[in-house]
């Protein structure tokens, strides 16, 4: 059962070939007995995932269909899901327990997927490893000395795993894309607005975006009808209508113009990466595709400007982490300054720390004109950009990642070699746009992915096309060793 996709265990469901208890129970045990090797789950929900399965059954039972309905999934723990710990993968929230459930909780219980859990992440989504969760590291299932990508690492490895079929996960500056070609998963980032944010704890809330991480293009467009819509709670939510996602996978790629950015096959790209690209390249190819050269000239400044903007944003979004309201508190404090320091210097990591400092430091007088006004300057050339690029070309192709993922504890002590592992993701962050990953090789037993970008709403295009590829190649069928 653990080998089947999403879409699988839907046709399974309705053919009555098991029922949604059988499978939750399949999968909770096999998480069980795996995940102590890949620490990839902060909670599980046993009691939630059995009532949430039996209610599955009896809603089929009833006359009802539906591709979610009684599929097993995990949320990552930056989703609040009421009355269950929601930690952000932080001391700091270790002990909160939501007081309701997100958006994106709520729609995908309504359409009856059942939650097996909350995944491991980087602490308040910053990394690109997974290695700064007050929980420990995850690992990646195709070598476990090797990170999982961050920050949804943990919904990441466990899909890899097949310990669950499909995940949500969140996308800041390539935190869905990165993990997917790290673990050998599709993974969407949708438009920014197309998928609610209530209820998902901001880190940069003009960046972040939630999406599924699945194994399939299939699967994340059957994850996605049930993510995405507008939600009035939500004002960075856009109200454009949700096509059927699924309905486009089978259109022809006859004709479709790629463009691939002359800058993305620079001396910083692994050159057994650049030669599986190219190999894909060729694969769109023959199902009709016409690939045109183009050129991103402001990319080489995006991570400079992001690496203002996101910690300027989470400077002002964590601020709210003092130890009065909720979360970590320390022990007898003196004073309340006291209570400031000492809540926030125990309950934050070194990570959550050094961006607070930089985000601080970019909007105070002074130096406000100087970095963060400059870096949202060059946020609207990188838009520009893209708008350029998508005049002529109808998506963008070319690597998820640099590098295939390493060592756990490499980057440990440069934090600047692990930024510069996002330069082909965060483009699509700072101009709001779709992106997606998706499996493209093997780089010494390593997976690597492949990215397509697409112009405003157009998920359904990116879908289309990694579907399509993936009729044609096999390496989204891999499975790690011993698992």
């Amino acid at each position: 059962m653990h080998e089947m996709t999403l879409a699988e265990i839907a046709r399974g469901l309705a053919d009555k070939k098991f029922s949604s208890e059988e499978l939750t129970k399949v999968l909770l045990a096999r998480i069980t007995q795996l995940d102590p090797q890949l620490n990839s789950f902060i909670s599980l929900t046993e009691e939630l995932a059995i009532e949430q399965a039996k209610a599955a059954d009896v809603r089929r039972a009833n006359g009802e269909s539906g591709a979610l309905l009684g599929a097993p999934i995990a949320h990552k723990d930056l989703f609040c899901t009421q009355g269950i710990r929601t930690s952000c993968g932080s001391k700091m929230l270790d002990n909160f327990k939501a007081p309701y459930d997100a958006t994106v909780v709520a729609k995908l219980a309504a359409a009856g997927a059942v939650t097996l859990g909350k995944t491991n992440m980087d602490e308040f989504a910053m990394g690109s490893a997974n290695e700064s969760s007050w929980y420990g590291a995850v690992k990646n299932p195709w070598n476990l000395e090797h990170v999982p990508g961050g920050s949804s690492g943990g919904s990441a490895a466990a899909v890899a795993a097949r310990l669950l079929p499909a995940a949500t996960a969140t996308d800041t500056g390539g935190s869905i894309r990165q993990p997917a070609a790290f673990t050998n998963l599709t993974g969407l980032k949708p438009t920014y607005g197309r998928v609610s944010r209530w209820g998902m704890i901001a880190y940069a809330s003009s960046l972040d975006q939630g999406g599924p991480l699945a194994r399939t293009a299939e699967d994340c467009a059957i994850m996605l009808q049930g993510m995405a819509g507008f939600d009035q709670n939500d004002s960075t939510s856009i109200d454009e209508p949700v096509p059927d996602y699924s309905a486009s996978l089978g259109d022809s790629l006859q004709g479709l113009r790629i463009g691939v950015p002359k800058e993305y096959f620079s001396a910083g790209l692994d050159p057994r990466i650049a030669e599986l690209i190219q190999n894909s390249i060729k694969e769109l190819q023959k199902l009709g595709a016409v690939i045109k050269e183009i050129s991103l000239p402001n990319m080489q400044h995006a991570i400079p400007a992001y690496y203002v903007i996101a910690p300027a944003e989470a400077s002002s979004n964590l601020s709210r982490f003092d130890g009065v309201r909720f979360g970590h508190r320390c022990e007898n404090p003196e004073n309340l300054i006291d209570l400031y320091k000492r809540s926030r210097g125990e309950g934050f990591g070194p990570e959550v720390q050094r961006r607070i400092m930089v985000g601080a430091y970019a909007l105070s007088a002074g130096y406000y004109d100087a970095y963060y006004l400059k870096a949202q300057k060059i946020r609207r050339l990188v838009k520009n950009d893209f708008m350029a690029a998508f005049n002529e070309v109808d998506i963008i192709l070319g690597p998820t990642t640099p590098n295939p993922a390493w060592k756990i504890g490499a980057n440990k002590n440069d934090p600047i070699a692990e930024y510069l592992e996002d330069i082909y993701t965060i483009t699509a962050n700072l101009a709001g746009l779709p992106g997606l990953s998706m499996p493209a090789g093997f780089v010494d037993g390593l997976p690597v992915g492949v990215q397509l970008l697409a112009p405003y709403f157009q998920e359904g295009r990116l879908l289309n096309v990694a579907h399509q590829y993936q009729l044609n190649t096999d390496w989204h069928t891999r499975t790690p060793t011993g698992f």
